[in-house]
């Protein structure tokens, strides 16, 4: 039971997350990295420690033309990375989708995580409508927020604005808000430091259940992370 315990209790307090530069060259290769772990606590899980199948998460790369196109990974040192060139300029989402093939206390989780790279001035492909998550939370595609200046998410789940949904927001030294979104789906915050926050959103589903892999669930738990960098 002690082992059961521990194994929900990390596959409901990790996540996966992207971490990749906001603005990228046409014609220069971008890295994409992919962790998974705890970022409030700075803890990032070691690849042989990934529970159940979360290596096998999928990957995909949307270019500003809507294009999907399979990116795969090869494993770094403490995360796993992917690299595509961009041949246009405008908008690049990238999107990691992940359930996870086993059953955990009675729930079915599915992981979610997203990046936008800006290329050039042009903004085809910013439309959050781009991005085929069921569940997600995205800013407008810029190359860096600043400090001290209010920046403003939106959540969409099932590609409606999710609204009066709860989103935690890390920032780089581990602090943490709380924010509720409106109606629209949106809330907005005002960084102090500058680096790499993320931003995540979690919702459970009572009302679904089904079987997954020969393994019944009474529920269905998803999970999408966002990262934002801020300049000072």
């Amino acid at each position: 039971m002690a082992i059961m315990a521990m194994a929900v209790s990390q596959a409901f307090g990790h996540a996966f997350w992207i971490e990749t530069s906001p603005s990228g060259k046409k014609g220069q290769a971008q890295e994409v990295r992919i962790f998974f772990g705890e970022y409030a606590d700075q803890d990032i899980s070691p690849l042989d420690k990934w529970f159940s199948d979360t290596k096998a998460y999928s990957l995909t790369l949307i270019t500003p033309g809507k294009k999907e196109i399979k990116l795969n990974s090869v494993p770094g040192t403490d995360h796993y990375k992917a690299f595509f060139t961009p041949e246009t300029d405008g908008v690049y989402t990238i999107v990691l989708q992940h359930t996870v093939k086993d059953v955990y206390h009675g729930s079915r989780l599915d992981y979610h995580s997203s990046a936008v790279v800006q290329v050039g001035q042009r903004s085809g492909g910013a439309a959050a409508t781009t991005n085929p998550n069921s569940i997600l939370v995205h800013t407008t595609p810029k190359e860096s927020y600043k400090a001290n200046e209010s920046i403003t998410l939106q959540a969409l789940l099932d590609k409606a604005p999710a609204g009066s949904k709860e989103v935690e927001v890390v920032a780089p030294n581990g602090w943490g808000k709380t924010l509720w979104t409106d109606s629209t789906g949106s809330a907005s915050f005002t960084p102090i430091w500058p680096g790499r926050y993320m931003v995540e959103v979690a919702v459970t589903d009572d009302k679904k259940s089904g079987d997954h892999n020969g393994t019944p669930f009474k529920r269905v738990w998803r999970c999408a992370t966002y990262c934002i960098e801020v300049s000072e």
